[in-house]
């Protein structure tokens, strides 16, 4: 893993979730296309003993190391959130494809200090490839600079989201919009999508419904690439933000997506 000495606290945050990444991709793996316990949660999304237990090892191991620092996750309640810096953690995002067998699930970790996430991993346990992004550095996979496409067009790029099922009527109408003037719309991938258009092999991601532990990472990673990641109206993406998000290749494709949105929705 790459490391800046001019900035040893974010070295240190870097080196910590490395850390945290290499034991949770080992624990990911230990349950992958085995016999789950799957149970439905109140908004009737699954959860299995694998999200539940990868996710309390990431807490332990935030706690032993920076005892301040807030925790958000997807699993368990918030704790510490007014402090100044605050851990965004989805242990296994795209848990769908992961009790289904599909390889495209990972980890997502983030930092954030004063809101603002300094520090996005996603992690992918059965490729081996990780994605790291730091505020104002190049987004790392595997320890080497990334980039996201050069492709400025509609018309040339490709566009994901993880499901049609996660829109609304109005939502689903807007992503046909865009993906009408596309060359090529997939679904799935979860985060797995969004290292994808970090390394150029993705242009356009469009979602909805997610939440900041969906998205915080993502950040970093996206923008260290050259990318651009925002909700549905242009604005940057913050914990409190409504859960649409739109990420770009460059600026100039994000805004040529933008442009085919109405602006009648969220």
């Amino acid at each position: 893993m790459q490391t800046f000495t001019a900035f040893p606290e974010i070295d240190r945050l870097v080196q910590f979730a490395d850390t945290v990444a290499d034991a949770t991709d080992a624990m990911s793996m230990s349950y992958f296309r085995k016999a789950l316990d799957i149970e439905a949660k109140a908004d009737a999304s699954p959860v299995t003993q694998a999200d539940r237990a990868i996710e309390k090892e990431i807490r332990r191991r935030i706690a032993q190391a920076f005892p301040s620092h807030g925790i958000l996750g997807e699993e368990q309640e918030g704790t510490r959130l007014e402090a100044s810096h605050i851990w965004v953690i989805d242990p296994i995002d795209g848990t769908k494809s992961f009790l289904s067998g599909m390889p495209t699930f990972g980890t997502l970790i983030a930092c954030l200090s004063d809101g603002t996430p300094e520090l996005g991993v996603i992690s992918i346990p059965p490729t081996g490839e990780r994605w790291t992004g730091q505020r104002g550095r190049p987004t790392l996979l595997n320890g080497t600079p990334c980039r996201t496409s050069e492709k400025t067009r509609l018309e040339d790029a490709i566009l994901y989201t993880t499901s049609p099922d996660s829109f609304d009527a109005p939502g689903l109408a807007q992503f046909e919009a865009l993906s009408d003037k596309v060359a090529l719309r997939r679904f799935g991938g979860d985060c797995y999508a969004y290292g994808l258009l970090a390394s150029g092999h993705v242009d356009l991601l469009f979602e909805m419904n997610l939440h900041p532990y969906d998205y915080m990472a993502l950040i970093p990673v996206i923008e260290g690439a050259g990318g651009v990641i925002t909700d549905w109206a242009g604005q940057p993406l913050t914990i409190g933000s409504g859960g649409t998000v739109i990420a770009a290749a460059n600026p100039a494709l994000h805004a040529a997506a933008m442009a085919t949105l109405r602006t009648d929705h969220p």
